[in-house]
């Protein structure tokens, strides 16, 4: 992972300059380049090197993943949603420059990553599959993807299917759409996307469900970002619901569940996808 993220993070590096007008661009290069796991862009090179693939032509599609999961960032940190602070350990954006900023700032970069994606895959990669990637992308980020979850995410009322409407869309459809254009950008036939596409469904689903435990089990230093916010919100949360052993069980079918989706694939290839599920239930912030 480290490995994966320092080669992300300087193409990421590059694919903003500051130029004018300037502060847009330090904006947007300020919440970009904040740090972070990188997950979604190390699991697109991960598929795309899974299938067959090398990992260069994926990049451009990974780097885009974290601009747009970037951008959601932004979006959601902002007072009119979820009005935070803290994020990554930094001030938030809009504190940072300014709600009007803030909200440019996350436009720019959506707009970027489609660039990026279509400037700059190696010619190498088929038209078509370019294509499919961008609308893999597109759907992930819209009305039936991240947005589809935030606007539920506003009005529900905190029930267990509202919970998971809101979890698959607000944050697995993108964790899903970095694994899926991977293997889309590396080569895979029709029925590999679609078992990478559940696996990636369950590890982004599990991605959350150990957000939540850590929302309230980790402090805010330890996090990078406002400890126990969803508790005094009220806000659900499946420890809230499921119980905090129960959301721990949960977690661990989750794991089991996207391993499986893996069985068909060469297993030193998909080795890093198995170890990431494993990761991701264990981490610590």
């Amino acid at each position: 992972m480290l490995t994966k993220a320092a080669l992300v993070n300087a193409a990421l590096d590059q694919s903003i300059p500051l130029a004018r007008p300037l502060k847009i661009h330090e904006a947007m290069r300020y919440s970009l380049l904040a740090g972070g796991k990188r997950v979604r862009p190390v699991l697109c090179l991960a598929a795309c090197e899974m299938v067959g693939g090398d990992q260069s032509l994926a990049l451009p599609m990974a780097c885009a993943t974290e601009m747009v999961h970037t951008m959601s960032l932004i979006h959601d940190d902002l007072p009119c949603m979820d009005d935070d602070d803290l994020r990554r350990g930094l001030p938030t954006s809009h504190k940072k420059y300014g709600e009007d900023t803030a909200i440019l700032a996350g436009d720019a970069l959506l707009s970027l990553s489609f660039e990026h994606v279509a400037t700059r895959t190696p010619s190498s990669v088929s038209p078509d599959r370019v294509v499919r990637a961008i609308a893999e992308l597109g759907s992930a980020v819209g009305s039936a993807g991240l947005v589809a979850g935030q606007i539920v995410d506003i009005a529900s009322e905190g029930d267990v299917d509202d919970l998971e409407y809101i979890h698959i869309h607000k944050t697995a459809r993108l964790l899903e759409a970095a694994v899926v254009c991977g293997a889309i950008l590396g080569g895979a036939d029709d029925e590999s996307v679609e078992k990478v596409r559940r696996y990636a469904l369950r590890v982004g689903l599990l991605f959350q469900v150990v957000d939540d435990i850590l929302d309230v089990t980790r402090s805010s230093e330890e996090l990078g970002k406002t400890a126990g916010k969803d508790l005094a919100s009220d806000k659900a949360t499946y420890p809230k619901l499921l119980g905090l052993d129960g959301a721990r069980r949960f977690a661990a079918e989750l794991v089991g569940q996207a391993c499986e989706e893996l069985a068909g694939f060469d297993p030193v290839k998909a080795a890093p996808l198995y170890h990431f599920a494993n990761y991701i239930a264990t981490r610590q912030n």
